[in-house]
């Protein structure tokens, strides 16, 4: 391990990237300052999570890269050296215990985020050879004949470095200070940095939602996305609830990561919810004529009970152009094949997305093209790292967007 406190290494963004970057680079015996413009470092990643923190995901690395938007081939190397197990056995050993919950999920067994931020702050903090500077701005990054030497400070201050990590972060949760400053430093470097979009957040679409279907939650459904073509864009099963504007819940976030660059684009998408993903179309067409002639004096407003939860009875009547006090036995064949086709298939359009104030993660950045795989350095400016959400690099929920982060950080930490 290396002992050179004279070389210098300037760390703009205290997140979870950041801080990891400086625990490694500090290990190794550099003197390490870390930038941060807010008052406070790792306010992201103490609100990550809804406060509880999803640290990371135990599945094993050629799962978890099924998760991993872009091109996730580009996390093979880093995560070989440092991946899940690495991660949690740092956390364990800097006083967090964690605990594996469904999903596979990791989270700190108290639940609280702020222990993870604490687990890493406290150790930075007792560590000698580091600078966690606060309320302090990085304007642009030095760069001379294609080799990083420093940073400008918005105060106009400069500092020189032997080399610089820039750790900003993303667009996403805008308070906690993640604005985008890192792609601008990367495009004035010369990087390609591809569109920004909001990623991992609710979809807006053209149905009327009405009051008494805000906030209800559908379980076990299937929403698949089609594009402008009818082409499968993603499917996912589980859990998703219902907003003033569209649809929310854990499979609209992940299906929202395909969904995001299309809508933002002006392109068609489509959403079609299973009510029934249980049950084959022709098994629940058979069970529909059992009940309409089982039932065939309720009237269908009433009825309606007998598939559908009560509050999506409203939006199915509006769908389904079928009179309310229609007697189920009045039902013709066209109109069961109506119903059918709304439990199977209830379509809508999708018109857009929540913004990066509600977005957890940033689609789109720095092209991975551009960047070392194991390194983290940039292939364009010598002694110039990228990691974290400044990389064109995101996933699904479940972990794996914190563990990106960790893992790039740890990498640019080792190397830098």
């Amino acid at each position: 391990m290396e002992n050179d406190a004279s070389r210098r290494v300037v760390i703009v963004g205290a997140g979870a990237a950041g801080m990891m970057a400086a625990y490694v680079a500090v290990q190794r015996g550099l003197h390490v300052i870390l930038l941060e413009k807010m008052d406070q470092p790792g306010r992201k990643l103490r609100i990550t999570g809804k406060g509880r923190c999803n640290l990371t995901n135990t599945a094993p690395l050629k799962d978890f890269l099924t998760h991993v938007g872009s091109d996730a081939r580009f996390m093979r190397n880093s995560a070989s050296v440092f991946f899940n197990r690495e991660l949690m056995d740092l956390f364990e050993s800097l006083g967090v215990p964690l605990v594996v919950e469904r999903g596979d999920r990791v989270y700190p067994k108290s639940g609280k985020s702020l222990d993870i931020f604490l687990g890493i702050i406290t150790a930075l903090e007792a560590m000698p050879n580091v600078e966690i500077r606060k309320n302090t701005r990085v304007a642009s990054l030095i760069v001379e004949d294609g080799v990083a030497k420093g940073v400008r400070c918005a105060d106009g201050a400069l500092m020189q470095a032997d080399s610089i990590i820039v750790a900003t972060g993303g667009m996403s949760y805008p308070l906690t200070g993640s604005t985008g400053d890192g792609y601008r430093m990367a495009e004035l470097c010369g990087h390609t940095v591809s569109p920004r979009y909001p990623a991992l957040v609710r979809l807006d679409c053209d149905l009327k939602i009405p009051q008494e279907l805000v906030g209800f939650v559908l379980k076990n459904v299937c929403l698949t996305l089609t594009d402008g073509d009818g082409r499968k864009l993603s499917e996912h099963f589980g859990e998703m609830t219902f907003t003033p504007t569209g649809i929310g819940g854990p499979i609209v976030l992940s299906a929202s990561r395909v969904a995001t660059g299309p809508l933002h684009r002006g392109e068609k998408v489509v959403a079609h919810l299973d009510l029934k993903p249980a049950i084959d179309a022709a098994t629940l067409d058979k069970r529909l004529i059992n009940d309409l002639n089982s039932n065939g004096t309720r009237v269908f407003n009433d009825a309606l009970r007998l598939w559908l939860p009560a509050e999506l009875i409203p939006t199915a009547l509006q769908s389904l152009h079928i009179e309310y006090y229609k007697r189920l036995n009045q039902i013709n064949g066209d109109e069961r094949k109506r119903l059918l086709a709304f439990l199977k298939d209830f379509s809508f359009r999708l018109t857009g997305t929540g913004g990066f104030e509600e977005a957890i993660v940033t689609q789109g950045g720095v092209s991975l093209k551009e960047v070392n795989p194991k390194t983290m350095e940039s292939r364009l400016v010598k002694n110039l790292f990228l990691v974290g959400e400044v990389l064109d690099l995101d996933a699904d929920t479940g972990g794996y967007n914190l563990q990106l982060a960790f893992t790039t950080g740890n990498a640019a930490g080792r190397y830098c």
